[in-house]
């Protein structure tokens, strides 16, 4: 074999060995943020609200699967009594309603009345779901967050940036949508990193 031949299959092997390695490191990462966020609630403790990340909405205007069950776990802290009051976040995306409004409804139907629901309908990123749902209700300080639990990572500082205390409590969807999500979600933390967002 000629030495350009072998040199070319060595590089091979270097570049196969090193994808491999950050396919497993990826992998790794995600598994981790979804384990983080699938820890449960420790504390017994009350707050001052239970903030709902914004998630998709539907054609149709009703909302998502990972926003129903967001909402879901909220409604579930909310009955348990953890805060008087659900802080529901997101704006318009492809198909309105905003996904605070979306939530809402849904929330409503599971039993929580209007006077205790919060609505930020402005944003569109973890980001601006924080810093607007600071603005729309800055008389809350503590604050429960509910997203999905490979979400709950970097949720937890995001809104601690901009409440006195915000704590993660995780909703756990079917394995493929969590693996799909895990994994976009490394990205997400590695450029809110970067970008001293954590």
């Amino acid at each position: 074999m000629s030495d350009g031949a072998s040199d070319a299959r060595h590089t091979r092997t270097k570049l196969l060995a090193m994808i491999l390695t950050l396919s497993a490191l990826w992998g790794g990462a995600a598994a981790a943020l979804d384990a983080y966020g699938r820890r449960p609630l420790s504390s017994s403790q009350t707050w001052d609200a239970i903030a709902v990340a914004g998630c998709r909405v539907r054609p149709d205007g009703s909302p998502s699967l990972a926003l129903q069950r967001r909402t879901a776990t909220a409604v579930e802290l909310w009955r348990e009594g953890r805060a008087p009051v659900l802080l529901l976040t997101g704006g318009v995306g492809d198909f309105p309603p905003s996904e605070a409004r979306a939530a809402a409804d849904y929330a409503q139907k599971l039993g929580v009345p209007a006077e205790a629901l919060i609505l930020e309908s402005r944003s569109t990123s973890t980001e601006e779901n924080a810093r607007f749902a600071a603005d729309a209700a800055p008389q809350l300080k503590r604050v429960l967050v509910v997203s999905d639990a490979f979400h709950i990572f970097r949720v937890e500082r995001v809104f601690g940036r901009y409440f006195e205390e915000a704590v993660g409590v995780g909703s756990v969807g079917l394995l493929g949508s969590r693996i799909k999500g895990a994994l976009r979600e490394v990205a997400a933390v590695t450029l809110y990193g970067l970008t001293g967002r954590l």
